[in-house]
């Protein structure tokens, strides 16, 4: 009877829904949680046995034993049927995570949908009433010391504020629509880690924010998704929804450490930390540091951008590492990447932007990306180091 039922398993996962992840559609499923009656690929398993067997209970579809009862409940609900339940009410603004994305954001996709049923009760997704406020730990922008914060959010005004202490007046006002935000675990070491983006006087700006509970985190991120989306409705209201959502808060597309020259041969390699935020090419001393010490537009390939190996016509620079160059309508920027596969893996993250349409937003921001430095100056964002 065993032996039956596992065949049984193994054809259910052939069905339709249930050969692909029921919470991050990876193409892989290797368990079943026979309780909810969905398949799971093995990270997300692994999400599931950390809930608790009072919310899920699992087993591998080909190692472990199955029950005549266990299988008739997957028979009966399978993923399609379990999805229309568990999120039936999923908010346009709610990032739904790949199995790429950030572990966080699938830990607490999975606690939404089946330990808090967000998306069975609406009233629960306290994230999109267009206002938050509460505390989170900030990294201080001159050493590595991080000291709680009030934070507050209001849609109605368009800004994100953090107080100093019990001080009236905001230390900084954000507005939204300006602002960025993305998970850095990797960076301010926390897995529970923003990182805040923004333009600043001329600048782009970065604001590291933590909090120790990962729910709260993931509010915090979802809270301003859904009071951009509103204000976007507002600004564009011809535009589709989705269509809208999917310019919310974007990941960076490549970051880490590369060797970069002046504009001229004899400048030589300085390393640097990149950072590809949408078309925006920033560079800093270190990976926290507050403001990039340049930022390069990425443009499109019809407006002069393009992308080469090796350096440019007439240089002789020395190789150092494995070279690259980024020509652009004012210059060639020079790139040098320690490794030739991190090499190809960014000429392929910058070719994505270089070929990819220019939208309004983009020529916006080409238009009032300046960077200031000593003495008040403004220089373009074309920096020369």
């Amino acid at each position: 009877m065993a032996d039956i039922n596992g065949r049984r398993v193994l054809e259910l996962v052939k069905k339709a829904g249930n050969s692909v992840c029921a919470d991050c559609n990876c193409q892989a499923t290797e368990y079943a949680s026979y309780n909810i009656g969905v398949f799971l690929c093995t990270q997300c398993a692994g999400i599931h046995r950390a809930l608790g067997t009072h919310i899920s209970k699992i087993k591998h579809l080909r190692l472990d034993k199955w029950e005549e009862s266990q299988v008739k409940h997957l028979e009966e609900v399978g993923n399609i049927i379990a999805k229309r339940k568990y999120e039936e009410r999923v908010p346009v603004c709610y990032r739904r995570p790949s199995e790429n994305d950030p572990q966080i954001l699938r830990e607490q996709w999975i606690r939404a949908k089946y330990q808090r049923e967000e998306f069975i009760h609406a009233e629960k997704q306290r994230y999109t009433r267009g206002t938050m406020e509460g505390f989170l730990f900030k990294r201080s922008k001159v050493d590595d010391s991080c000291k709680q914060r009030r934070f507050v959010l209001s849609e109605r005004e368009n800004t994100l504020k953090y107080f100093v202490s019990n001080k009236k007046e905001p230390k900084a006002e954000i507005r939204i629509l300006d602002m960025n935000v993305a998970f850095a675990p990797e960076k301010l070491k926390p897995p529970t880690s923003l990182q805040i983006t923004y333009i600043n006087q001329g600048s782009t700006r970065h604001i590291y924010v933590y909090h120790d509970d990962a729910e709260v985190i993931v509010e915090w991120y979802m809270a301003i998704r859904s009071a951009k989306l509103n204000l976007l409705q507002v600004a564009h209201p011809t535009q589709p929804e989705m269509e809208l959502a999917q310019s919310l808060t974007q990941d960076f597309l490549k970051e880490g450490f590369l060797c970069k020259t002046g504009p001229k041969p004899s400048d030589g390699f300085k390393r640097r930390w990149f950072t590809l935020d949408g078309r925006k090419l920033m560079y800093h001393d270190q990976k926290l540091d507050p403001y990039p010490k340049g930022e390069i537009f990425i443009g499109h390939a019809s407006d002069g951008y393009s992308i080469h190996l090796g350096q440019p016509a007439g240089w002789k620079v020395k190789d150092v590492g494995f070279i690259f160059h980024v020509k652009t309508p004012s210059r060639s920027f020079v790139f040098s990447a320690e490794r030739s596969d991190d090499r190809n893996e960014w000429i392929a993250a910058l070719q994505m932007v270089i070929s990819r349409p220019m939208s309004p937003q983009d020529s916006f921001l080409r238009g009032i990306l300046v960077k200031k430095r000593g003495g008040g100056s403004v220089v373009s964002f074309f920096s020369t180091r």
